[in-house]
């Protein structure tokens, strides 16, 4: 029996959010433990460890970590302890061997033993400018994976990149295939005749799944950060993009996929394409605008591909309770195709980012009460990732969240991603199974876009299965399981 719970303030330790993580799993495996959680005591974090029923002193500050573990009896709680302690000794050893090099202290430095190669930027955003700019200076290309990196430091960064002839990718840019390899949260695909360039990662994610489904291979795919088509920024990155895939001869088509972007912006992309040689199809969600499924079509007909049947396994059932749509993302640009097909279908839904002013949801994310409740959440938003790891790797919070959703007896459909590749968490079904399972059994459906590729390190079919065990219906197009989701609903009057 659970008895004994036991939080504690170490003042002025640190480890990043992966290794906290990481550590936190370790703890949650040592017998007697029923729950644990080691973080730095950011709001959010604070938040996630009130809701998990731990009483956090009111002192703790963001430089203070927290370890906060339930466990059966005292013996419990000694191991659990010691478990902290040695995952977080294991997180920082390092080689001290008489052999090891001093590593360089600063970004420049580390440039210089170099000969080439981009720089890859992953700090707390607000530290992030300092080390861009630094290699800026040392004439690199830069990949921002940071994210809550302020807005005109961006654009500082890449107002000097264009002056320089350089390439900022990101911030916030998640992920990227440079040279034939994969940066980021990057899927496994063959290299052909197609270069991407993407203000959205999952958005990126998602034609590199659909084209290697059916045949087509991607030389490049440049990330250029999901503001890069906003009307601060306009577009910097995204041109010096465009402008390095027309000069290589491997790449056939140029393809821009975007979350919306300024109408004024992406007039001015189209423009600029014009004066290219290689053609360019532009993918750039939008009310009106084709979604990412139709561009990918629109992309294999372009190359003399024929289009092939978009994969889906399982059938979920009607749903039995409830009216509202419930989206749970991890990726922010397959959260907007989402909430763009459910809006035309069911008219404006609430959202953490909504599409129109006036639908924002309250920090707790709940459904504003009256109305019908259809709310889409992206778990990937910069506002829920500070002091976090991004969702693709820490479940936790989508997984709570889920489970309020399915509680609320409104919730008629929940509609979910997981996104596959490199850097993602290793086996996201086997977390999601569970959650998925209670969902379906308290009789409301649940779809699922899995976004991935055969050759990825999670197995795409495996991930598949598990959910479908579950009792998902599970698509590779993110657009046809929102499609899906909707058909499900009672209100629509489209269930079957």
């Amino acid at each position: 029996m659970t008895d004994l719970t036991h939080v504690e303030l170490r003042a002025g330790a640190y480890a990043d959010s992966v290794t906290l993580l990481q550590v936190s799993r370790t703890v949650q495996g040592v017998d007697g433990v029923a729950a644990a959680q080691v973080a730095m005591a950011t709001a959010l974090n604070l938040d996630v460890l009130t809701q998990m029923g731990f009483a956090v002193p009111a002192e703790a500050g963001t430089n203070d970590m927290v370890v906060a573990v339930r466990v059966t009896d005292q013996e419990a709680l000694d191991r659990a302890l010691a478990a902290v302690d040695q995952a977080l000794r294991d997180a920082s050893r390092r080689d001290t061997g008489p052999s090891e090099l001093a590593p360089p202290r600063t970004t420049g430095a580390a440039l210089r033993h170099a000969t080439d190669g981009l720089a890859l930027v992953s700090v707390p955003g607000a530290s992030a400018l300092v080390e861009a700019m630094d290699a800026l200076d040392a004439g690199r290309d830069v990949m921002i994976f940071s994210d809550n990196v302020p807005l005109d430091q961006e654009i500082a960064l890449k107002r000097t990149a264009t002056a320089r002839g350089l390439l900022v990718m990101g911030p916030d840019c998640g992920t990227a295939v440079v040279g034939g390899l994969g940066l980021g949260f990057a899927n496994t695909v063959a290299p052909g005749p197609v270069g991407l360039v993407a203000a959205s990662g999952t958005g990126c994610q998602q034609l590199l799944a659909l084209l290697d489904h059916a045949g087509v291979g991607v030389t490049s795919a440049l990330g250029v950060g999901g503001r890069d088509l906003s009307s601060d920024v306009r577009g910097l990155s995204t041109r010096e993009a465009m402008r390095r895939l027309d000069a290589d001869p491997a790449v056939e088509l140029v393809v821009v996929v975007s979350k919306p972007p300024a109408e004024a912006v992406a007039a001015e992309i189209q423009e600029y394409a014009a004066t290219l040689d290689t053609p360019v199809e532009l993918a750039l969600l939008g009310a009106g605008r084709p979604d990412l499924t139709a561009a990918a079509e629109a992309v294999l007909r372009r190359l003399g591909h024929a289009v092939p049947s978009w994969p889906a396994s399982g059938e979920a059932a009607p749903a039995t309770r409830g009216t509202a749509l419930r989206g749970l993302f991890v990726g922010g640009t397959l959260c907007d195709e989402a909430m763009l097909i459910a809006t035309e279908a069911l008219g404006p839904v609430h959202s953490n980012i909504p599409l129109s002013p006036g639908l924002e949801l309250d920090a707790d994310l709940a459904a504003p009460a009256g109305g019908p409740g259809h709310t889409f959440v992206d778990f990937g938003d910069d506002a829920l990732t500070a002091g976090r790891a991004h969702p693709m790797i820490d479940p936790t919070l989508r997984l709570d969240h889920l489970a309020r959703v399915a509680a609320d007896e409104r919730t008629a459909v929940v509609l979910l991603d997981v996104v596959l590749g490199h850097g993602s968490e290793p086996d996201p079904a086997a977390l999601l199974a569970p959650a998925v399972s209670a969902v379906t059994a308290a009789g409301v459906p649940v779809v699922v876009a899995v976004v991935g590729t055969d050759a990825d390190p999670q197995g795409l079919d495996r991930q598949v299965r598990a959910l479908v065990a579950a009792g998902a219906e599970v698509h590779l197009s993110n657009a046809r399981a929102a499609h899906r989701a909707l058909e499900l609903l009672p209100s629509t009057g489209k269930a079957r």
